[in-house]
Order: C-alpha cells, then structure tokens, then sequence
C-alpha cells in the first residue's frame, strides 16, 4: 500500500484542496495521510470566507508526531498545494527532508498554487517561494499555465513552447511536469489541453472544455492528485496523463450535467478508478523540432 502525505488546504464545503484530492487517492487505492495548511468554511473564488491559517509550527510538530511512532518511513510520496503563507512553505521543504531522511525513495510532488487575479487568492510572498525554490526541491511539479510562465519567467503561447519551458524548470530540479491546463494558441477553443513532460519525454493529450457559466474550483487539485496516485501505482508517464484526463473529465462532465458548482467528485467515483471515455495523447517535440507525431 502506498502512503501519500498531502499538505493542502481544507475547506468544510465542497471541494478544494485536500477536500478535492485525498477522497479521489483513496479511491484509486492509495491511502493517504492529510495535513490541512488552511481550515476554510468554502474556497476562496466564492469572495467570502471564514476560517484561519495554521501555523507552521503546528504542521512540522504533526510530522515530529508521527515519526514518533515510527511510520514516517512508510511515507512513499509527499504532494504540496495550497499554501497559507511562505512560512508554511519552509515547513514543507523541511518535512520533505524529514522524510527522504527515513526513506529516500520518498518522492515529492509539488502543486505551485500562485493564484490568479479575480480568482484564487494566496498570501504574499508565497508566489516567489514556489518560483525561486521548490524547483530545486521538487521531484515532481504540476502548474498550470500562468504557473508554469512564472516558473519559466516566459510567455508561453505553443505545445512546443511549453515543452521547452518544461526541460528548463526540469534541469532545476523536478525529474517530470504535469501542465494540468495548457493554453496553446493552435488548439481549438472548445478543447481543454494537459502535457507531461520528462528530461526524455513529452505527452500531449486534449478532452472537451465544457461551457460552464462559471467554472468549477478544485479542477487542478483534484487532477494532480489522480497523477500522483497513478504514479505511485506505477503507471508509466503517458498513462498517468492519460488516466488523469479521463477520469477528470468524468468528474467535470458530470458536474456540468448537473448544473453544479463544486464538483461531483463522489458520485463520479467510479469513473475516476475505471473511466469509461478515453483520450489519447501523441508525443510531442520541443521547438527544436515543432511536430506532433
């Protein structure tokens, strides 16, 4: 059995964080310990909320706990998301440490949330921690667009583009990169795109975008946790790609059948282990050689 710490956010409504990402994990078959960074009544894009920020203290003794009673070893993987402040930052990259200490086959899979004007909202300081940082720290990233351009320092318009920014941030640190939403100027408007890049890989795979009023939160936390778990349970680059789109897709397109908001993660469950659609993702070049093929 594999073991996932996620140090994420919480919120008590609907889905965000870990409230996104530990349900689906579990689901997949793989158990995972949650550390919440944040306590929220509902997430922020809602532009109220009530709750607090934990102090980071408070989750390196949680980690000390633990290894108390002598599991930490058991730890086979760490995923980061949502940060509540650059000082809960600091605590991850020394929790990290902790645990490649006892078992350094341990891997850590970082989601550099930034937040978005209008949308996502994080603390100050915690942007410039994740772009000057967890590259060097990371095992693993999963941006976003606008994620991935800070963590390059670029804009970034093309597939090949972002396969070239991959390689850079890749020859900082990560070993691979899940761009979980890839804008492309090429592609049609109505396709949602995700790439996974390796130092000797790059996939490239689409599902549809759905015309959602308003688009639903947790997307991104939910998609990195279903390609950390099918990682762990030894899929290969492109299948984990693959798997995390499809089973995505379900959530979204039932959320969007519903005419929901938060997403339908539990009634999806099912479609998130076995997803019935299927979308194929080709190999794709740098800019070097700007082919899909």
């Amino acid at each position: 059995m594999n073991n996932v710490l996620s140090i994420q956010s919480h919120v008590v409504f609907g889905h965000a964080g870990n409230s996104a990402a530990v349900f689906p994990m579990r689901r997949l078959g793989v158990n995972v310990w949650p550390l919440n960074t944040v306590q929220f009544s509902n997430h922020t894009q809602y532009g109220r909320w009530t709750g607090e920020v934990f102090d980071a203290e408070k989750l390196e003794t949680i980690i000390e706990g633990i290894g108390a009673i002598g599991v930490l070893a058991r730890c086979n993987a760490v995923l980061s998301g949502y940060l509540g402040a650059p000082e809960q930052g600091r605590a991850v990259v020394e929790i990290v440490r902790t645990i490649k200490a006892v078992n350094p086959r341990a891997l850590f899979f970082c989601d550099p949330v930034m937040g978005t004007t209008g949308g996502c909202t994080v603390a100050s300081g915690i942007e410039d921690f994740l772009v000057n940082t967890m590259p060097e720290i990371a095992d693993a990233m999963m941006p976003n667009h606008i994620e991935l351009e800070k963590l390059a320092g670029r804009p970034i318009e093309t597939v090949e583009e972002a396969v070239d920014a991959c390689r850079d941030i890749i020859a900082r640190g990560p070993r691979m990169i899940l761009v979980k939403h890839l804008l492309d100027r090429n592609s049609r408007a109505d396709t949602f795109n995700m790439l996974a890049v390796s130092a000797t890989e790059a996939w490239f795979a689409q599902r549809p975008l759905y015309p959602f009023a308003r688009q639903p939160v947790g997307v991104g936390d939910l998609s990195s946790a279903v390609f950390v778990a099918r990682m762990l349970l030894g899929d290969s680059l492109r299948n984990a790609l693959e798997h995390t789109l499809a089973a995505v897709n379900a959530v979204v397109k039932a959320t969007y059948d519903a005419g929901r908001y938060e997403l339908e993660i539990v009634a999806s469950q099912d479609e998130i282990a076995r997803p019935t659609d299927r979308f194929p993702a080709i190999r794709v070049m740098g800019s070097e050689s700007p082919t899909l093929r």
